[in-house]
């Protein structure tokens, strides 16, 4: 990602990272070493498993 932008400072490459972990890697990117769920999935799934049990 970082290599097809041009960032004008180091505060907007700073912020199109952390739009673009928080918004589509760890909201719609599955991942197979966790059971093919997105990273917000498995630990929502995490918490309500170590709360109900």
């Amino acid at each position: 990602m970082i290599y097809l932008n041009k960032y004008a400072t180091r505060s907007e490459a700073e912020k199109s990272i952390f739009e673009y972990i928080e918004v589509f890697y760890n909201n719609e990117r599955i991942h197979s070493s966790i059971g093919y769920c997105t990273p917000t999935d498995f630990e929502q799934q995490y918490h309500f498993n170590t709360v109900n049990h």
